[in-house]
């Protein structure tokens, strides 16, 4: 997953750095000079959190929850029970590309983010797979899979759950698959829970991204279940009419919709994905467009925080 030609992991001081000519310290972070020089170019460890946005829930018949978006990280265990991946090396003089994926809208998965440069192997999350529409069709894999059964992606996120029920067309749907568990099935007349995200403090403070959708009911005659609650992580819960979006720059999958005799009870839309990059304070940086931000993280460290795509230019 790493090009390791160019990636050098992230090592605390006094854990098996390596003794490099031209090195200095910062914070922790290897910061490595090479050459000499107005030509000499320093690289610097950086930690990132990259999270994709979350599909839509489905809609029309008893929609799924939809998956959320692909979660990983170096700065903490990734999506999918995994641990934490290396570090990346930016190298001053280049300027990386950030892409931040939207949630998906109308029954559609959400998008891919990821961090690019001509200098690293790219960091890439799966958007959220899609909740079916129907007790009848499967929801989509992703990042993390949307109900019914879609699948989640190794490293990244959990399966979508099942329909359940006994009752003629009522099908309780299942939520959709969240970065650190499955979605759970529906049974008897509620939805199942989307499946609960991860928690990450990258931005130095906790906050949990990556949460499956809430699956919705088909209301059968006097029958009323109560839809599942979106995953903690920015999932939205299923409903009895419009079900809840994903919460923006989470990427959270929609919850699934019902339908009551009208095609009006949507499925949530995807919530957005998100990216971080925290690096030494040594490294500057200047970041684009100004919707983004670069702020401090504890440590003595940076982040720079991108809520839409953008670039990282290192001086």
């Amino acid at each position: 997953m790493k090009d390791l030609d160019n990636l050098l992991p992230l090592k605390p001081e006094g854990k098996g750095s390596k003794k490099i000519q031209n090195r200095g310290k910062s914070f922790g972070y290897q910061i490595l000079g090479f050459g000499s020089g107005a030509g000499a170019v320093t690289a610097f460890a950086t930690d990132f959190l990259v999270v994709a946005g979350g599909g839509a829930g489905g809609d029309y018949n008893h929609g799924a929850g939809a998956g959320a978006g692909g979660f990983r990280t170096s700065a903490g265990p990734s999506g999918g029970g995994a641990s934490a991946e290396c570090s990346i090396t930016l190298n001053s003089g280049i300027t990386y590309t950030v892409t931040v994926g939207p949630g998906g809208a109308a029954q559609t998965s959400g998008c891919l983010s990821s961090v690019a440069g001509s200098d690293i192997t790219t960091i890439s999350s799966a958007g959220g797979g899609r909740g079916a529409w129907s007790s009848s069709s499967t929801g989509q894999p992703g990042g993390s899979g949307g109900a019914i059964n879609g699948s989640g992606t190794a490293c990244q996120g959990y399966d979508g759950g099942t329909a359940g029920g006994s009752i003629p067309h009522n099908y309780p749907q299942g939520g959709g698959g969240g970065a650190s568990e499955a979605g759970a099935n529906g049974a008897g007349t509620t939805g199942g829970k989307g499946g609960d995200g991860v928690s990450s403090s990258i931005s130095g403070c906790a906050v949990t991204y990556g949460g499956g959708g809430g699956g919705g009911t088909y209301k059968h005659q006097a029958t009323t279940g109560t839809p599942g609650a979106g995953g903690a992580g920015g999932g939205g819960n299923g409903s009895y009419g419009q079900a809840q979006a994903g919460t923006a720059n989470t990427g959270g999958g929609g919850g699934g919709g019902e339908r009551c005799g009208t095609p009006t009870h949507a499925g949530g839309v995807g919530g957005s994905g998100i990216v971080f990059l925290r690096y030494p304070s040594g490294m500057e940086a200047t970041i684009a467009p100004g919707t983004n931000t670069i702020g401090c993280a504890p440590g003595g460290n940076k982040v720079a925080t991108f809520t839409v795509t953008g670039t990282l230019a290192v001086a």
